[in-house]
């Protein structure tokens, strides 16, 4: 029976009791009525107690068929949606074990000084040539100013050097004017003796000629002389030979004159030769010494390059003095003020370049066969769920460290490979780095964790 059944039983007994407590009319119309109540109650009881009976049959009958057709319905959607959920995620491969980066450098001075300016503050957001900090540039403005002044002065020794290389130069010339004019004179000089060795033989052959002229006038003397005293010949005839002789002779001693005048002639000729020669090699000496004291310009044109140069590095020091932001970023980790003594190479804050941003997903090894490269992905991040970003697959790692357990410890020597073995192998997780398009760099930040989802594309390359 059920419970609304057993409650109209219930009722109809209680009803059927108070009747009997009522008063009624005499004893045997009551009795004679109680009975034909209480067999027609028993007679509805019995009714509905086999309509009861019956409907409890047939819902017994209907319950167990409904049951399993449910139970068969549930089984079946749950293994659709497990056949989905399953071809979803190996078909579109899903990791939550991603984080988001981007890249960062440290921002270090490459002078050494105190910082005189400090225009940012941590966590400021800067566009590419920002100034950041500037640190004292006096020392370094006065370097540049002595490199400066110590290529005017180089310039100056240059100058003074060449006045003074032509100066030689002219020396040298003068020299060599010097050795062409004593070879001139030598020259000269050479002919006057060819001139005077002339005239000493004009001089030798007058002076033989004299010597015949005196001797014919001789002979005629002493053949005439004879002659006088037989008288063939008169005395003015005799007088005009001896006359004639004395001529000669004169004439002989004139001559034997300009011989020894002509020979002191030759003998002068050729001292002065002689000299002029001597001359002429003092020249040449005063030459060659005067080009070798000429002096060069390349001990100091040499250092015009390391002049230069340090010009150069004085005024690479003082543009380093002020520091600009090489790329639109956030300035982060700043922990210093002005006043702050800093050396070079040492990092002040560090910077993050908000022009790129990536996540690295750690796929496991079975999942990669569906992570090709240039896919696009759908990304979550914990902190903006309702913001999805799109990224693509860059590059998908191909090695990480081995684990020990499985391949043992990889060092110098023998691999220490362990001696039990685990029957249950996890699978190892890869880096993939997907970069995020359009990147909102105001919501970024590195570190967040993010929910990656692949979807490949046919033909890609892995």
């Amino acid at each position: 029976m059920t419970d609304g059944n057993r409650k109209d039983a219930d009722q109809t007994q209680t009803e059927s009791g108070a009747r009997q407590d009522q008063p009624s009319g005499p004893p045997e119309l009551d009795s004679s009525r109680n009975n034909q109540d209480e067999e027609q109650q028993q007679k509805s009881n019995q009714q509905h107690e086999n309509e009861e009976n019956q409907r409890d049959e047939t819902l017994r009958k209907r319950k167990p068929m409904v049951g399993w057709l449910l139970l068969g319905c549930v089984v079946v959607l749950a293994s659709i949606v497990v056949l989905i959920a399953i071809g979803r995620a190996v078909e579109n491969p899903r990791t939550d074990d991603a984080e988001v980066f981007a890249n960062f450098i440290g921002m270090a001075p490459q002078v050494d000084g105190p910082i005189m300016e400090l225009p940012v503050r941590d966590n400021q957001y800067v566009k590419a040539g920002d100034l950041l900090f500037v640190v004292d540039e006096r020392p370094y403005r006065y370097s540049l100013e002595r490199a400066l002044s110590q290529q005017a002065a180089l310039e100056g020794q240059i100058e003074d050097r060449q006045r003074s290389i032509n100066s030689q130069i002219s020396g040298v010339h003068v020299a060599q004017a010097n050795i062409a004019s004593n070879t001139s004179n030598r020259d000269a000089l050479n002919a006057t003796i060819s001139e005077a060795e002339a005239n000493l033989a004009d001089s030798r052959a007058a002076l033989l000629r004299a010597e015949a002229d005196r001797k014919y006038a001789a002979d005629n003397l002493h053949r005439l002389e004879p002659l006088l005293d037989q008288q063939f010949v008169t005395v003015d005839q005799v007088e005009q030979a001896r006359t004639l002789l004395e001529t000669r002779t004169r004439a002989v001693q004139q001559a034997e004159a300009q011989v020894a005048l002509s020979e002191a002639h030759v003998q002068s000729a050729r001292s002065h030769y002689q000299q002029s020669g001597a001359e002429v090699e003092q020249s040449e000496a005063q030459r060659e010494q005067a080009a070798n004291g000429v002096e060069t310009l390349a001990p100091l044109t040499n250092q015009r390059e390391e002049r230069a140069a340090a010009i150069r590095t004085a005024r690479y020091n003082l543009n380093n003095c002020r520091v600009y932001s090489p790329f639109d970023g956030y300035i982060t980790n700043l922990t210093t003020s002005v006043g702050e003594y800093v050396h070079t190479g040492t990092q002040v804050f560090s910077m993050i370049d908000s022009r790129v941003w990536w996540v690295v997903a750690n796929f496991r090894e079975t999942q990669l066969n569906h992570v090709t490269l240039g896919s696009a992905a759908d990304l979550f991040l914990m902190a903006h769920e309702n913001l999805p970003l799109r990224g693509v697959v860059e590059s998908i790692g191909h090695g990480v460290t081995p684990d020990p357990s499985v391949a043992g410890v990889l060092s110098p020597g023998l691999p220490a490979i362990e001696r039990s073995l685990s029957w249950v192998h996890l699978a190892a997780r890869y880096p993939v780095r997907i970069r995020i398009e359009s990147p909102p760099s105001s919501l970024l930040r590195i570190g967040e964790n993010a929910v990656a989802v692949v979807h490949p594309v046919l033909g890609s390359v892995r």
